[in-house]
């Protein structure tokens, strides 16, 4: 086995992770949102309840959750609605969901209530209560729902087997905040609130709704029939609630790079420190490893989505098969490869990084982040991402051309005048209110939201270096106004890492779907995303994780990778 190391272990560069393709392969892990979220929910033992669920045998009435953070209260109140066949989408433009809902700061009063009923459903037309974090709409799975509500109604437990096609009762159709609707933006918020941290207020309420989409087939099943029964807490912490992505996320990947970057650093920060643990035959860690690895095994195995332009589930788990029978071998004998390494979680992610499919090596990494769970939480609660961007007016020409040398050589290198470097234009539908990626030629009119990194960044290179090297930036963007984005850009992010993926998003080669598969994995932290036209992904949010009466309990040990539930 090659990999030998006496060095302690560092991050990966930028050069090696920042690939559109590498990054496509970064695995759920403790630093991921909804992980990171959930468990520092259980460590703080948030009180999630219901206080009110007045819905009736249609489906039709008002739901309002109670959720209790240490020295902070918040209320989600939701409207339930009967599934409409018609105007029924996930989609901005759609004018039926099944359920609307809120987050607001503080419990729920009746004006509040009354205020998000008239409000919510006029979306862009409507106006937040100042307390309002996020607005949420989503929809029933309306096979599998159905199903498990007669299942319920008739006093057994809903199908596994079905279940597992989906893994969700319903599905989120939007998540709205930070001053969308006249919700609260938030920056504002503070690092010392609650969701302060990035993505939270919005995923917490994902969690609202998995948690509402059972209540609601239990509460339904119940005015059903006196037969009635509960979901099976094992079956309840399997679903999770599903989310559709498409091509939005790339433009927040690129217009929040410093929050990328944070998020990426934080996650390579904690796979380096586990794998430089020094470990020695019988160490409980290479337990725990294993175990975790065989789970993820386990739950590849069950896994029933088909993935077009991913490694297939079979394929990582065979892998992870590999993987498992190296750390038999070190638990047994304290070797790897039949040679005893100072260092031997290296030594195996260096073996295996060439070894394995791009998902199966990152399952491995992310497992390896459960090593050091109090770091990577460490990691984790620091992550920021500030917007703002200045321009440092005192550099001069020579000054920036050095760094665009050094951080961006990639774009340098890129040939944007082959026929095919500007071939595709990202513009919004009219029809759909969504942003698309279209031929150029067929939408010649559109405007190009998309940020041009590379044909940037090679017309700011050869205007600098027609001038002379000790002009400041001040006076260079007086000369050359349209670059004055592109250099605070550079400037501003010179000491982070990971902040731009290694693209020309214009391109023919172009896969849109690797960037939108790293926020929904990598960073949101959703499995089983399935792919669609290698454009739009389908996946779980919070698939096995705990209940709010886990959660009350501080409930222990794993849970993502969920097994399939026995019956």
């Amino acid at each position: 086995m090659d990999g030998l190391s006496t060095e302690m272990p560092r991050p990966r560069s930028g050069h090696d992770v920042m690939r559109p393709e590498r990054l496509s392969a970064i695995q759920p892990s403790r630093v991921s949102v909804t992980r990171a979220l959930m468990n520092r929910m259980l460590r703080e033992r948030w009180d999630i309840s219901i206080e009110r669920f007045d819905i009736d045998e249609s489906a039709s009435g008002t739901v309002v959750y109670s959720i209790k953070a240490p020295g902070q209260e918040f209320s989600f109140i939701a409207f339930s609605r009967p599934p409409s066949r018609k105007a029924r989408t996930g989609r901005i433009i759609g004018q039926a969901w099944d359920m609307m809902g809120t987050l607001n700061e503080g419990p729920a009063t009746e004006a509040g209530i009354e205020s998000a009923r008239q409000e919510i459903p006029k979306l862009y037309r409507g106006r937040a209560t100042t307390n309002a974090l996020v607005w949420c709409r989503s929809n029933r799975s309306m096979r599998v729902f159905d199903s498990t509500l007669e299942a319920l109604a008739a006093g057994r437990q809903p199908s596994v087997d079905e279940l597992a096609q989906v893994c969700y009762l319903m599905r989120n159709t939007g998540l709205d905040g930070n001053g969308t609707f006249g919700t609260r933006s938030f920056p504002s918020l503070g690092r010392d609130h609650a969701l302060g941290g990035p993505l939270q207020a919005q995923l917490l309420t994902a969690y609202l709704m998995r948690e509402f989409s059972c209540d609601l087939v239990e509460h339904l099943a119940r005015l059903k029939s006196d037969e009635a029964v509960p979901l099976d807490p094992a079956i309840r912490r399997f679903l999770g609630v599903g989310n559709g992505s498409a091509l939005g996320l790339i433009f927040f990947v690129q217009k929040h790079p410093r929050l990328i970057s944070r998020f990426i650093a934080a996650r390579e920060e904690a796979i380096a420190r586990a794998r430089g643990l020094k470990l020695e035959k019988g160490d409980a860690k290479i337990d725990e490893l294993l175990m975790l690895v065989r789970r993820a095994m386990t739950f590849r195995r069950e896994d029933r989505m088909v993935y077009e332009t991913f490694a297939s589930s079979a394929d990582v788990a065979d892998d992870l098969e590999k993987i498992a029978a190296a750390l038999a071998e070190l638990k047994e004998t304290g070797l790897v490869g039949g040679e005893r390494r100072e260092f031997p979680l290296d030594a195996l992610a260096r073996h295996f990084k060439t070894a394995l499919h791009p998902e199966s090596f990152e399952t491995f990494l992310s497992l390896l982040i459960e090593l050091v769970p109090e770091e990577a939480d460490a990691l984790s609660a620091k992550i920021e991402g500030p917007d703002e961007m200045t321009v440092a007016p005192a550099e001069t020409a020579a000054e920036l051309i050095d760094l665009i040398q050094e951080q961006y050589r990639w774009a340098l290198d890129t040939d944007m005048s082959d026929p095919d470097a500007y071939k595709y234009v990202w513009y919004k539908s009219e029809s759909a209110e969504e942003p698309r990626r279209g031929a150029r030629e067929e939408v010649p009119e559109a405007l190009d939201l998309g940020l041009d990194i590379c044909g940037e960044i090679q017309r700011l290179d050869a205007d600098l270096r027609a001038e002379p090297p000790d002009l400041t930036m001040a006076r260079f963007l007086l000369k050359h106004p349209g670059h004055r984005h592109m250099v605070a850009r550079i400037q501003a992010l010179r000491d982070y890492e990971y902040h731009t993926p290694m693209a020309n998003i214009n391109a023919e080669e172009f896969i849109p779907i690797h960037l939108v598969r790293l926020m929904n994995v990598g960073i949101h932290g959703i499995d089983k995303t399935r792919d669609f036209l290698r454009r739009n992904l389908r996946g779980v949010l919070y698939h096995g994780a705990p209940t709010p009466a886990d959660i009350r309990a501080g409930h222990g040990g794993p849970w993502a990778y969920p097994a399939e539930p026995r019956q």
